[in-house]
């Protein structure tokens, strides 16, 4: 059984024209880039061919920004937890967090991708500080390659992520936000799939890696899937407090 939905807000970028804004004394406007963020600097490599045939809605984006794309779930995969996060157009926001392991959990989260018209997945996958895979990559390897067959089923895109520093800067993220101890043991994986999703975004699907079904023909229906695009209208703007601490609200009209 999964847990509680967790009530929560998105994250904005409040200043698009200075992109290494670090988190202000005010408790109400969060930086979309946060200092290890900010410092993430992958080696710049050539888009591979996989990523060039099926594109991730971060550099679908780069290439065209008129273009309207579908939503990303954020996934931090842990041995007992599972936090998530959503991508909904202008915004990142913590979603849950789930107790589950096995199909249970590939189940849980087509679910929750189909409840949250997402059409990616973005997986945290573990490395060193010199990109260097661990022990416990193999196992996140595993549950992505088991999703991403019943992903393409649905036409919906799975890819890998470096995770590397996400948990250290969720805590600096709670710690900042005012959350208190209970909080952030209860959110923090939920915050960490938040800094996974704004460091995809940050370097627009450039350094993931796609993890594609073998078999041809679910290849085939990735190719031919259409986008799950929402029409996003300018936001509006409340502001409020959750167990996820104060923030900004963007209410969409779809």
């Amino acid at each position: 059984m999964s847990s509680p939905r967790l009530q929560s807000h998105p994250f904005f970028n409040p200043s698009k024209t200075n992109p290494n804004l670090i988190f202000s004394k005010s408790p109400f406007f969060l930086p979309y880039f946060s200092t290890l963020i900010r410092n993430y600097n992958p080696k710049p490599n050539a888009l591979s061919s996989s990523l060039q045939e099926f594109p991730p809605n971060a550099l679908r984006r780069k290439t065209n920004p008129q273009c309207t794309v579908g939503f990303s779930l954020g996934v931090d995969l842990g041995s007992s937890r599972t936090g998530l996060a959503l991508s909904k157009g202008f915004s990142v926001r913590p979603l849950t967090v789930l107790k589950l392991r096995g199909q249970k959990l590939e189940l849980q989260l087509l679910d929750m991708a189909e409840r949250e018209e997402v059409d990616e997945f973005i997986i945290g996958i573990p490395k060193s500080w010199d990109g260097k895979e661990t022990p416990q990559s193999n196992k996140v390897r595993s549950i992505a390659g088991r999703l991403a067959v019943r992903a393409a089923e649905r036409g919906w895109r799975v890819y890998l992520q470096d995770e590397h520093g996400t948990s250290s800067e969720a805590a600096y993220r709670m710690i900042n936000l005012g959350l208190n101890k209970s909080a952030r043991q209860k959110t923090s994986d939920a915050y960490a799939a938040v800094i996974l999703l704004e460091r995809y975004f940050a370097i627009s699907g450039e350094d993931i890696e796609i993890v594609l079904p073998k078999q041809i023909d679910l290849q085939e229906k990735l190719r031919k899937a259409p986008t799950r695009a929402k029409h996003l209208a300018p936001p509006v703007i409340t502001r409020s407090s959750s167990e996820f601490g104060p923030s900004t609200i963007f209410k969409f009209c779809i």
